[in-house]
């Protein structure tokens, strides 16, 4: 990797995780199961379709898990 797409990614970073300072917890859960449904799907399926199915059913258990 270059140093430009290093540092292209180090702002991307930076900007998602500012980005998270003002998330309720709520908000906070539905991301994360987000990101690991989308994994999860990613991993299972190997496809597109799988990792958004995956993203859209992580994000609804994550945000139902606070309750």
């Amino acid at each position: 990797m270059n140093s430009i797409q290093r540092i292209a990614i180090g702002a991307v970073v930076v900007a998602m995780l500012a980005g998270c300072g003002g998330m309720s917890r709520r908000d906070e859960n539905t991301a994360v199961g987000a990101g690991i449904g989308a994994v999860g799907g990613a991993v299972l399926t190997g496809s597109p379709v799988g990792v958004v199915g995956g993203a859209i059913v992580g994000g609804v258990i994550g945000h139902e898990v606070g309750r």
